[in-house]
């Protein structure tokens, strides 16, 4: 390391306190990214949990199925997704075009040339 500050021509403080922020950016990148997969991955238990009392008040879930797990297998939601993405693309081009009509009356307060002139009485 003490090399390194010696080919570069850069002080030896200076190139510790840069690997220093660097390696301290990359743990606090890294921490994030774990919190964030438990909370996503605790999000879908949240909600069936939801879903499971919800059934339960209205008397549609049994004590039998009280232990099924609600999620949506990937395979129906790889289907879900890709009928959403064919429907999207049966729709003509034409239908994001803008059409703009003239309007028959031209007169408007914004494009008449008086107010913008200085009333000078001479």
């Amino acid at each position: 390391m003490f090399l390194l500050a010696e080919i570069v021509d850069v002080p030896e403080t200076i190139l510790i306190e840069g690997i220093v922020i660097s390696v301290v950016g990359y743990v606090i990148v890294f921490v994030a990214l774990v919190i964030l997969y438990f909370i996503f991955f605790q999000i879908s238990k949240v909600l069936n949990m939801q879903l499971k009392s919800k059934l339960r008040r209205q008397g549609k879930l049994s004590e039998v199925a009280d232990e099924k797990d609600f999620s949506i297998p990937g395979e129906v939601a790889a289907a879900i997704g890709m009928a959403l993405y064919i429907s999207c693309q049966l729709h003509d081009e034409e239908s994001n075009v803008l059409t703009i009509k003239k309007v028959s009356r031209t007169y408007s307060p914004w494009s008449s040339k008086i107010y913008g002139l200085r009333n000078l009485n001479r």
